[in-house]
């Protein structure tokens, strides 16, 4: 069994979702209830995912981990594909994930509320060219991987969600907003978000 320390709401979602879709059982330890949590990850942030005596950090290495590991059709075979997939992971991570982040530096950083929203206003754009980019590889098929959802899917899934802590409008092609529903409406998406509520008010 893994263990797997998050925070709600944060990108460790996506590893819930992935570890439930490999039929992988999962203990999933808040970070709050921690009370030194840099003793566990020295960068203070979250995925965290124990496997056996190893203590894997970053979200795209812990993704490719699990992965590697369990077969699934989240993760293709066929070697062309797989780079592809590996691709739309790191573009998920490394692209999408710290666009979304400045949006939330510049909210905690900035007190002149003029100034403030007009970098929110700048950075949502520098996101919607990103999804831009989403909606035309989605232009032949139904999510990132084909015909069933991948893990890029996924993690773009639980980003998708934090706009709406921001004044600030980001734009969703109609190709992308089919594929972000189809994905949340995921048995193991939502089995993660009860999770996660559950957890929340204890």
């Amino acid at each position: 069994m893994y263990t797997l320390y998050y925070s709600q709401g944060a990108c460790s979602v996506a590893t819930q979702v992935v570890l439930r879709e490999l039929n992988q059982e999962v203990e999933i330890i808040d970070v709050k209830q921690i009370d030194d949590f840099k003793t566990i990850n020295s960068a203070g942030a979250v995925p965290v995912l124990i496997d056996g005596e190893k203590a894997l950090t970053e979200g795209a290495a812990i993704m490719l981990h699990i992965l590697n590991k369990h077969k699934s059709s989240l993760f293709p075979d066929n070697k062309n594909d797989r780079q592809q997939a590996i691709q739309d992971i790191m573009f998920a991570n490394a692209t999408m994930h710290p666009a979304y982040g400045r949006l939330f530096f510049l909210a905690e950083n900035i007190s002149d509320e003029k100034v403030k929203q007009e970098t929110l206003n700048a950075a949502a754009e520098s996101i919607n060219q990103l999804w831009k980019i989403v909606e035309n590889q989605l232009a032949d098929k139904s999510f990132l991987g084909g015909n069933s959802p991948s893990a890029a899917d996924i993690m773009l899934t639980v980003y998708s969600r934090w706009g709406a802590y921001f004044p600030v409008d980001i734009i969703l092609g109609e190709k992308t907003t089919k594929m972000l529903s189809a994905v949340q409406a995921m048995p193991n998406f939502i089995k993660t978000d009860e999770a996660e509520q559950a957890m929340s008010a204890k």
